[in-house]
């Protein structure tokens, strides 16, 4: 018998709105990236992009455990000696809210072009309005 491997247009792509609003931030990046996978689907296939499309809103208002707010640090270099720059998340939330959420997504992607490509398939908005109505995007209950 052979394997079934499902074709790149044989596959429907819907959209999944996610909620942040008082949920932990790398509890809700999971449900993301479980989605941007398409780990949820019995068709899934590690090399391809089977999975669907992400919108999560109320990123501001996700939370973190512990005193993370002050301790967990956003690092980024330059590239000349010296360069590196640091930035806590409560500074990364004050300033831009969404970039939080959008790095814990990438981290939980392959670090590959797959995860490139699934990174344009997620949209994080602070606040609780966002631009998508038109794909008719279904809410996705988180736990």
């Amino acid at each position: 018998m052979k394997t079934y491997v499902p074709k790149v247009g044989e596959l429907k792509k819907k959209w999944y709105i996610l909620d942040a609003d008082g949920k932990v931030l790398g509890r809700v990046a999971v449900e993301a990236a479980k989605l941007l996978r398409g780990k949820h689907k019995p068709q899934f296939t590690p090399h391809l992009d089977c999975g669907d499309h992400v919108i999560i809103i109320n990123a501001k208002k996700a939370k973190v455990t512990g005193s993370k707010g002050q301790q967990k640090m956003y690092y980024r270099h330059s590239g000349y000696p010296g360069g590196i720059k640091g930035t806590s998340y409560n500074d990364m939330l004050a300033k831009h809210p969404t970039r939080a959420m959008m790095i814990a997504v990438r981290g939980m992607l392959p670090h590959n072009r797959l995860g490139r490509k699934l990174m344009k398939h997620v949209r994080v908005y602070a606040g609780s309005e966002h631009t998508q109505e038109a794909q008719h995007p279904e809410s996705y209950p988180l736990k």
